[in-house]
């Protein structure tokens, strides 16, 4: 497998509160992880700025504005209760949109296997409509459609392993069979949304996961009902909204996931992958505020994306 890792190079420039748990050294200690030795072989890209004017492509009309009014000249505004939006950060999620994009290009046009992008702020809270859960834009929601619009792809799967559902995806794709999103989330949780009853037009799969489970129950949850209903309907790419959040350690869950547990899910998705894409795989960095629950998820994630090592799998 050749595995492509996108960093984003101005991650900082979005900036939140002192004390707010989606803060720059998030993204650094991902970085320091996939430092180690055993991932020498990683193909490392720096993103790209994108035109925000592709997030037309799944937020409103105004979607833009409504962001470009509530950025201070200075400082930090909030959009709401606990999302946040800095003087630069426009400039944050364009680079994270543009590695997104980047490592779609990559992807599809063959030159590697699956990509990882470090990325921030989230994005699959931003609904249509509304910023919110930390999420400005949903950079998962725009790199699907332009798997759609510049690709061809006729059917694009979402799995989203983040301990809170993905609200925003779910809220972008609920009416269009040809994006496939199946979300595990605990519940009930932030944002109270993502109930099985949700299925939007057949094309919505959303398993709640108890309070204090750990990855026994998740791997029942893939393996009889997630996985089957991916593999039937054969998506042409398969993109992973990859939350670190459901590990054992994170502070704004109770879910008792372990690297091994994210090690799993993501073989299982490679077998998938292998079988009805072309092994076409790309992940992007959403949730997980414990560091180094953070940095174990994410090395056992991206060691398993490489060549099917578990990598550091320490809790």
């Amino acid at each position: 497998m050749t595995t492509l890792l996108v960093s984003q190079p101005n991650f900082e420039r979005h900036t939140t509160p002192v004390g707010h748990p989606e803060r720059a050294d998030r993204i650094r200690a991902v970085e320091e992880t996939l430092t180690q030795r055993q991932f020498d072989g990683l193909l490392r890209r720096n993103a790209p700025s994108a035109d925000l004017v592709l997030a037309e492509l799944v937020h409103g009309p105004q979607y833009l504005q409504k962001l470009r009014s509530a950025r201070p000249a200075e400082g930090i505004g909030q959009l709401d209760g606990d999302t946040y939006i800095s003087s630069r950060s426009l400039d944050a999620i364009a680079t994270g949109l543009g590695g997104a994009l980047s490592a779609l290009d990559a992807v599809i046009l063959g030159e590697v296997d699956n990509a990882f992008c470090a990325i921030r702020p989230p994005g699959h809270h931003a609904e249509i409509d509304t910023p919110m859960g930390f999420c400005l834009i949903n950079t998962i929601a725009i790199t699907a459609r332009e798997a759609q619009r510049k690709y061809g792809a006729d059917r694009v799967a979402i799995i989203d392993f983040d301990v809170h559902h993905g609200n925003g995806t779910q809220d972008i794709f609920k009416a269009d069979s040809s994006v496939f999103y199946a979300s595990s989330h605990q519940m009930p949780l932030y944002p109270g949304t993502g109930d099985p009853s949700e299925t939007g037009v057949g094309n919505i799969l959303n398993v709640g996961l108890p309070p204090l489970s750990d990855g026994v129950i998740m791997r029942e949850a893939y393996d009889t009902l997630i996985l089957p209903a991916l593999a039937a309907f054969a998506p042409d790419i398969i993109l992973v909204s990859a939350g670190f959040d459901a590990h054992q350690r994170d502070p704004l869950a109770q879910l008792n996931w372990t690297g091994g547990d994210f090690a799993w899910i993501t073989g299982r998705l490679m077998e998938i992958a292998e079988a009805r894409c072309g092994n076409r795989i790309v992940s992007m960095l959403e949730g997980g505020y414990d560091l180094k629950g953070l940095a174990n998820g994410a090395a056992a994630h991206v060691g398993m994306l490489m060549d099917g090592a578990l990598g550091n799998l320490d809790d």
